[in-house]
């Protein structure tokens, strides 16, 4: 699959994961031939630090050894050292060092999945689907993931130059100079004076909290008008199962929100929503693309299901499985891939995404020369098929598009809801 890729992060970890200090593992059968082949290790280790002709350090030998094990499992388990985790538990608490900006690996280059809001990344103009092929001149073929994400990363205020290839384009070059990025996971505005509209761009400890304030402002800004809600998780990568349970369950009732399956039956978990819709029922769109991963899709793939929300956009990633975090005391900690998770219908979407019940290609707004001041949806946008495949990563929109008046996929979506809510008749306070 060409979407199937390590989804990592620049300065944020965006894979789903559960923090834990202990890990009930059943115990291998003793084998004679494992403990050969550890002691073959072992031999191979000594061999090296004899007799390699440059100089080699332990620590950076037992990483690669342990990075390499994990990476060979699957795309999305690896060897996180104490810097790194360090790095990860900062991240994740929604402040953090880097560029803003998502990424996998892709046939040996860095793809960018997203560029986060408001960071160097979006700012400097990446999009979703963007190839990095070089850093500062150094070509990315032969690195491993993780050893691109480190020489990205730096100082605040140093200085990156990123060479990107982009479809339909020469290779370029884009200077980017870090930052701290600050992450609101949540912002809110009100479309005309009755749809309230709202951008998830990650989801942090921060993100629940976020949400209730914004659907509680924008209920207070309407007045009593309020006719529909517009969920917006374009171009977000992912973040905390928690997280992704407490916002789809913020606009469910009852039922399934997602369930993990992992390799022991006893380990399967079920999360349920509680009485209570933020929303009051209000018509809801959800928007997605090629950049909504991993907790993104948990949420758009409940609210489809329980037939709470219409989707709209193109089809998301498909990241599907669930890491954890296992603690290494004194050296880190490893990244696992211990389950896959499932939408309440009993959807795996490893793979394969979540594909929206209205397919709506981004489009530009153009005002056409002979007709000043009369905007039309650029008809470029039918060039895909019904699957909302294209080759901008599944219907990339630029990020400083997102939420404007600019917003093709959005205009569609308020347009829907206000019909709704016209067919419904009806205002909730």
């Amino acid at each position: 699959m060409k979407r199937l890729g390590v989804l990592t992060a620049v300065g944020i970890a965006i894979l789903i994961f559960s923090l834990r200090h202990d890990v009930g593992v059943a115990a291998p059968d003793s084998s004679s031939e494992t403990y050969k082949d550890l002691n073959q290790f072992g031999e191979v280790f000594e061999d090296v630090r004899a007799h390699y002709a440059g100089k080699v350090d332990d620590d950076a030998l037992m990483e690669a050894a342990i990075n390499g094990m994990l990476t060979s499992l699957d795309p999305h388990s690896n060897y996180l050292n104490t810097r790194n985790f360090d790095d990860m538990k900062v991240q994740t608490r929604g402040e953090f060092g880097g560029l803003g900006i998502e990424v996998s690996m892709e046939n040996g280059v860095v793809k960018v999945v997203s560029p986060i809001d408001d960071t160097p990344a979006a700012r400097a103009g990446l999009k979703p689907g963007d190839l990095i092929v070089r850093l500062d001149g150094q070509p990315v073929q032969g690195m491993t993931l993780p050893q691109a994400v480190e020489k990205m990363r730096g100082p605040v205020n140093s200085e990156i130059r990123l060479t990107i290839q982009r479809k339909g384009r020469e290779p370029f070059d884009v200077k980017l100079v870090r930052a701290t990025i600050h992450i609101q996971s949540v912002r809110s505005h009100l479309i005309g004076d009755d749809i309230g509209y709202v951008r998830i761009t990650s989801f942090n400890e921060q993100t629940d909290t976020g949400l209730n304030n914004a659907i509680k402002n924008l209920k207070q800004q309407a007045g009593g008008k309020l006719r529909g809600i517009v969920l917006d998780l374009r171009n977000n990568p992912g973040g905390l199962l928690d997280q992704a349970v407490a916002v789809s369950d913020a606009f469910l009732d009852k039922g399934e929100i997602v369930s993990t399956r992992g390799r022991r039956p006893e380990d399967a978990q079920r999360f349920d929503a509680h009485p209570g819709d933020i929303a009051a029922g209000l018509p809801m769109a959800v928007l997605i693309n090629g950049g909504s991963a991993s907790a993104s899709e948990i949420v758009a793939g409940a609210l489809q299901d329980h037939h709470r929300a219409v989707l709209l956009g193109t089809r998301s990633f498909g990241k599907g499985s669930v890491q954890t975090i296992i603690p290494l005391p004194g050296h880190g900690a490893m990244r696992l891939t211990t389950a896959r998770y499932y939408t309440p219908s009993g959807r795996s979407i490893q793979a394969k995404g979540i594909e929206p019940d209205i397919v709506v290609q981004p489009a530009k707004i153009a005002s056409p020369p002979d007709k000043g001041g009369s905007k039309v949806a650029d008809a470029g946008a039918s060039k895909t098929d019904a699957s909302g495949d294209d080759d901008d990563l599944s219907g990339s929109v630029d990020p400083m598009v997102m939420g404007t008046a600019a917003d093709y996929q959005l205009a569609r979506a308020v347009d829907m809801l206000r019909g709704m809510a016209l067919y419904n008749g009806r205002l909730v306070n």
